[in-house]
């Protein structure tokens, strides 16, 4: 392990920042891709912050999802690479293929570039995107690293575009792959510290709870966990030999519903919370939004499903744990608060 370089692409993102500090402390060198130069200070400031000072133990290399430039460059010499950099949006799309196409492309030509420089295993970051969707959740049965979403019925381009990029990693690296490995991390809804402005789309809704923003509830449900316990995951799968060729998905005790969700905060992070909202908005309203405003749209399909899953595989392969989903939801509040990242208090 000591000095072994590891590849994080995508390091200025909020998984890929984290994984990048668990790597740092467990004593591997990182080279990390950025699209642009000028991302190279936010990810030293989010590492700084992070509580790690790297030194020449971090380098960067420019590389883009939708070019073939860089990757060669960016794997060569690397022992291990986490594939983290995927498209996710805040909004909706014009059209689907703006998330498909880097999606999938972008992840094969990570793989080749992987197996080209001669890399032992990759860790591709998929979703529980590619595992839960375009199905009807059966009670009392929770989805599991079997399961795969169903791409025939209707789901978004998001889901689409994580489902058709992770199906194509497993038929690259099983008819071109060589010698290259492969293991799969799905994570539910990515929450927990946030180290900079330029978060997620999961730690901006708590930002918007915590701001007021939402005026209602949704009745829908998703799972939670810990950036920073995907983080290890990763680092568990990339060297654990029980990891090649599996899929892990990665949450923290059962889906909770949005007012959950919001019940939480205002409960553990007190005055901070007192914009969240308890108004649970009745279904056939958010369908009506839906008809208006595309965003809105994106979830009425998922309005009262009771889906769940179980991160169970990588506790028993991997050793793998996770913090409460209650730890997760608070830490992500504070580090806003502390960042100051919210509203300020009129």
């Amino acid at each position: 392990m000591s000095g072994e370089l590891v590849l994080v692409t995508g390091g200025s993102g909020f998984l890929g920042v984290h994984c990048i500090l668990a790597l740092l402390k467990a004593g591997y060198r990182v080279r990390t891709t950025v699209r642009s130069s000028r991302r190279e200070a936010d990810v030293l400031a989010m590492v700084k912050v992070g509580g790690v000072e790297p030194g020449d133990t971090l380098s960067f290399a420019r590389a883009d999802l939708t070019a073939d430039a860089g990757w060669p460059e960016a794997a060569v010499g690397c022992r291990y690479v986490l594939h983290v950099a995927s498209p996710f949006p805040p909004g909706v799309p014009k059209h689907e293929d703006e998330l498909i196409v880097p999606a999938r492309e972008g992840a094969l030509r990570v793989l080749r570039a992987a197996r080209d420089a001669g890399v032992e295993r990759v860790v591709l970051t998929s979703s529980f995107a590619a595992i839960g969707y375009g199905q009807t959740p059966i009670p009392g049965r929770p989805f599991t690293e079997e399961n795969w979403t169903d791409l025939s019925a209707k789901v978004s381009a998001y889901v689409k575009s994580k489902t058709l990029a992770e199906r194509a990693a497993w038929d690259f690296v099983a008819g071109q792959g060589g010698a290259l490995e492969l293991a799969v991390v799905n994570p539910v809804g990515i929450f927990g510290p946030v180290l900079g402005p330029d978060h997620s789309t999961s730690t901006e809704f708590i930002r918007r709870l915590l701001d007021g923003e939402m005026p209602g509830l949704p009745r829908m449900v998703f799972g939670v966990v810990d950036v920073r316990d995907v983080a290890e995951l990763h680092l568990r799968a990339m060297t654990n030999p029980a990891a090649k060729g599996e899929r892990f998905l990665a949450i923290s005790g059962d889906f909770m519903t949005v007012p959950e969700i919001a019940q939480t905060l205002k409960a553990r992070l007190g005055d901070a919370a007192s914009r969240v909202t308890t108004r649970v908005l009745p279904d056939w309203l958010v369908r009506f939004v839906g008809l208006f405003d595309k965003e809105a749209a994106q979830v009425v399909t998922e309005l009262g499903k009771a889906r769940n899953a179980t991160g169970a595989k990588a506790k028993r392969l991997l050793g793998w744990a996770s913090r409460s989903r209650e730890e997760a939801l608070v830490a992500t509040g504070e580090s806003l608060i502390r960042l100051g990242l919210l509203k300020k208090a009129k």
